[in-house]
């Protein structure tokens, strides 16, 4: 919204004298420069919001507003000018070629110095240009790749996911049994999620009996690809995209028959499926990442009642909004650092220091740091669902078998 133009005094109006007129219009330029006198700062959005993966999406952008509202409260100032920061979201429907377009137009229609995006498709896309264009990829992908391709303006933001593949795979080999059927999403990240996890789950001794992808985004009915896992008599089913699907996939499972547990990609998020499956009994044996409503941590305690406040009680936060969240506050502190708003280079070399000095009750996704290729620095805790509850359990006490 521009800064607006006081009214002209020249002309008179019914009931008002030309001495009355001349105060408004002095007092109307005075709240415009008031109004006027912090600059804006946009940061950029493109990610899902219509579509199967739409809550995901509007999960990204809740952790964003509520930053962007706080840093504006506390009042950002930086190289001695005030900013009012800003948030521009647009749809690209999970699509890596809208991902690409809409980042475009963030950067030259809004001279977004950041972009959030996430989904890997989408970050691969705008990494093809974001170092020409000079813009900050906000990556919210766990995918290894892209913090392995060099681009110097990409951040990472969650652990990438195979921090979970050998403390899973242990858990549900422990509990379950050795053969695994693989019902991932078809988009990349689930791509290069079962790439990785196939071969690690042989190594550890099991056996892939199924491997059948399905579009979690265009779909609602899973039945006849369940079915044809399901037919080679899996102990475990690899499952993942976004909550609300993934949920289908698992009733469906347990309509068909299936008795086993479910190994869960670190998109899926157990608290936000239960409301899909009816509660939590259907997904007993389950395994995946900590819902933020669980960790006891400062940090993410603080923001769950922030985002009950801001949202509603019935809302639970997921850890897309809480890393989301955490970044933009790091982002603002980055700025102050840097010195500056728009130079990309220098923000994004700030941005470690910034995180690693963020106050413990804004730091809701518990990052220390950023390492040597730009991926966040974290030490991310699991839950599996057993006799009806979640449970937390440490990822080292995992592997060694102790949960």
């Amino acid at each position: 919204m521009a800064c607006p133009s006081p009214p002209r005094p020249g002309r008179r109006r019914l009931g008002v004298l030309p001495l009355a007129a001349a105060l408004l219009a002095t007092l109307a330029t005075l709240g415009s420069d008031a109004a006027c006198a912090q600059e804006r700062v946009k940061i950029g959005f493109t990610g899902p919001l219509s579509g199967g993966a739409a809550l995901y999406g509007r999960n990204v952008v809740n952790g964003l507003e509520m930053a962007i509202r706080e840093v504006n409260a506390a009042g950002l100032e930086v190289g001695g000018k005030k900013y009012r920061m800003e948030l521009v979201a647009l749809d690209d429907r999970y699509a890596p070629a809208d991902a690409a377009i809409n980042a475009r137009r963030l950067v030259q229609q809004h001279q977004t110095p950041a972009v959030f995006v996430p989904h890997s498709g989408g970050v691969y896309a705008l990494q093809a240009f974001n170092e020409q264009e000079k813009f900050i990829v906000m990556a919210y992908s766990s995918t290894p790749k892209i913090t392995g391709t060099g681009n110097k303006l990409t951040i990472r933001i969650p652990p990438t996911f195979n921090t979970y593949i050998e403390p899973f795979t242990h858990y549900q080999m422990q509990r379950f049994g050795k053969r695994v059927g693989l019902l991932p999403g078809d988009h990349e990240y689930a791509k290069n999620w079962a790439q990785l996890f196939a071969p690690a789950w042989e190594r550890a001794g099991g056996t892939v009996v199924s491997n059948n992808p399905m579009s979690y985004n265009r779909s609602t009915d899973f039945y006849s690809g369940v079915s044809r896992v399901l037919a080679e008599r899996p102990d475990v089913l690899f499952v993942g995209g976004p909550s609300e699907p993934t949920a289908l996939v698992v009733r469906q499972a347990r309509e068909l028959g299936f008795k086993g547990g479910f190994l869960l990609m670190d998109q899926v998020k157990i608290d936000e499926m239960a409301k899909i499956t009816g509660g939590l009994a259907p997904l007993e044996g389950s395994i995946g990442v900590l819902p933020v409503s669980y960790d006891e941590r400062v940090g993410p305690r603080r923001f769950v009642q922030a985002y009950h406040r801001a949202y509603g009680a019935d809302k639970d936060p997921t850890t897309e909004a809480s890393y989301n969240y955490t970044l933009v506050h790091a982002l603002a502190a980055a700025m102050k650092l840097a010195g500056s708003t728009r130079d990309a280079a220098a923000i994004r070399a700030k941005i470690g220091e910034a995180l690693a000095q963020l106050p413990e009750t804004i730091n809701a996704g518990n990052l220390q740091g950023v390492d040597s290729v730009g991926g966040t620095l974290t030490n991310p805790l699991a839950a599996a669902v057993e006799g009806g509850k979640i449970k937390r359990l440490s990822l080292p006490g995992l592997t060694k078998g102790s949960p």
